[in-house]
């Protein structure tokens, strides 16, 4: 249950090459450079909703089933099929063009998306 509850971003790491290379509009970069993004999960065992505000008013919610397949949509609306996985307390799943993992290290929600050579590393305190 270490996921559960509504954490805000604190910090970013290789936002804007990330977003870059996922082809988000160069307003939409800027509106979130800054912008604190809020995650809410609700954990119930291995059933999970994740849920994501972002900086276009848009909230992206996720629920899915560790090693189940289960229908997902990214900030961009483009829906798709992902099982997501756990090991070693990190969770896992491969979106359509990178890899994302979270995981709670320190308190701190720390989520990591891998696209190529070009790393998003974003760490979230527990609001």
């Amino acid at each position: 249950m270490a996921f559960a509850g509504k954490w805000e971003t604190e910090s970013q790491e290789g936002y804007e090459e990330f977003c870059k290379l996922l082809g988000i509009p160069d307003d939409i970069i800027e509106k979130g450079r800054d912008y604190k993004l809020i995650t809410e999960v609700v954990q119930n065992g291995n059933e999970f909703s994740w849920s994501q505000l972002y900086p276009t008013n848009k909230t992206i919610s996720n629920k899915f089933v560790i090693d189940q397949e289960c229908d997902m949509e990214t900030i961009g609306g483009k829906k798709f099929k992902a099982t997501v996985t756990m090991e070693g307390g990190k969770l896992s799943t491969k979106f359509p063009n990178y890899r994302h993992t979270s995981e709670i290290s320190g308190g701190k929600l720390i989520e990591t998306s891998i696209a190529g050579s070009v790393m998003l590393k974003r760490t979230s305190k527990k609001i």
